[in-house]
This record gives C-alpha cells, sequence and structure tokens, in this order.
C-alpha cells in the first residue's frame, strides 16, 4: 500500500502485481490458470484501487511529473497492476500497449461495488498482446541437438500462422529486424 520512495528514486519506476496463488504462480506451457472472478476478482481489483489512490497522495506530495497507472487486463485480469514512474522514466511505459484502430468502452457497472470508484478513473483502451521477434529461433548451433532445433523451428512456424500483426523494424535490433504481435484481449489504462 505504501510506495517505496527511496527505491523509486533510485529507480525512477516501481509497480505492484497480484501475487495470489494460483493467479500470479508460473503455468507450464499450454496450461491454463482460471483468472479470478466474483468476489475474490472484487477484492483483488479493490486492493488495486486503494494501492492507486494510496501511491497518488504519496506523489502529490512530491511535487514534480509522474506517471501512474492502473492497468486493468480482461481476460488476463491476473496480470493487472499498478505502475507509477518519476523523473526521465516518466515516458518509459507510454507506448507500453498498441492502440488500435477500434475502441471499447470500460463499463463500471460491470465491477459493482466499485462503481463508482472506477467512473471517477480516465479509461484508455488498448490490446493486451503477446510479443515475440524473428531471433525467438535461434541458429542451429545455440541448441543441445538438431532435434531440439527442428522443434523449435516448427513451434515457431506453427505460431505465425495464428493472426497477428507484424512490424518491421525501422533499424534492427542486434539480429531482430521484424516483431509479431498475437492479441490475447484487452488492457485498460487508468488513471485520474
Amino acid at each position: 500500500m505504501t510506495l517505496d520512495l527511496d527505491n523509486l528514486s533510485d529507480r525512477q519506476r516501481a509497480y505492484v502485481k497480484i501475487y495470489v496463488h494460483p493467479w500470479s504462480g508460473l503455468s507450464l506451457e499450454n496450461s491454463s490458470v482460471p483468472s479470478p472472478h466474483g468476489k475474490t476478482k472484487r477484492d483483488i481489483l479493490n486492493a488495486l484501487l486503494d494501492i492507486h489512490d494510496n501511491w497518488k497522495k504519496q506523489l502529490d506530495k512530491l511535487g514534480q511529473p509522474y506517471y501512474l497507472k492502473l492497468w486493468l487486463f480482461e481476460p488476463r485480469f491476473s496480470t493487472s497492476q499498478v505502475v507509477c514512474a518519476i523523473g526521465d522514466s516518466r515516458d518509459y511505459y507510454k507506448d507500453t500497449f498498441y492502440k488500435p484502430d477500434f475502441t471499447r468502452e470500460l463499463n463500471p457497472k460491470n465491477y459493482g461495488k466499485l462503481q463508482d470508484r472506477f467512473s471517477k478513473i480516465k479509461w484508455d483502451f488498448r490490446l493486451d498482446e503477446d510479443t515475440h521477434d524473428n531471433s525467438d529461433v535461434a541458429e542451429p548451433e545455440s541448441y543441445a541437438s538438431s532435434k531440439d532445433y527442428e522443434e523449435s523451428v516448427i513451434w515457431f512456424n506453427k505460431l505465425l500462422k495464428q493472426p497477428h500483426r507484424t512490424e518491421k523494424l525501422k533499424e534492427k535490433i542486434g539480429d531482430i529486424h521484424e516483431m509479431y504481435f498475437f492479441r490475447r484481449g484487452y488492457v485498460w489504462v487508468g488513471g485520474q
């Protein structure tokens, strides 16, 4: 609930995520962990709103510009978090999420007793995407065996058959020249 201002001063960024098993644990590939729902989801969301409000009070006292947002993911609610940044890092999160050509509205009525709190926040619609790049399949010699390499190529080619958007980089980053974005849901970025 309390923002570590010393750590924030050093790193210029801070965040808090949901850490409640099983929603915050690691899952095995191709397994799924159900998102919290009902009362559990409302309780977690209420806590994230409390953290956002408390951090805002602390940041307001600093007397300097800051970035403070609540990232609300649907359907991957368990990845929701409160994020802040100060100083040179204020713009760090500016382009974290892709803004599509279409929009959706967040309906505060969907959040029951939290409706009033939701209505006080300005929400921006974005896409929740998994990102991969052309280097996800490394050079054959970097694998323990040729079979591992072949399996990696098959996995990557299968992945690219799924609907996605592609961006060619203006300048290469190492061996990376193309990025692939796979929609997993939506994210609403909220702040006051």
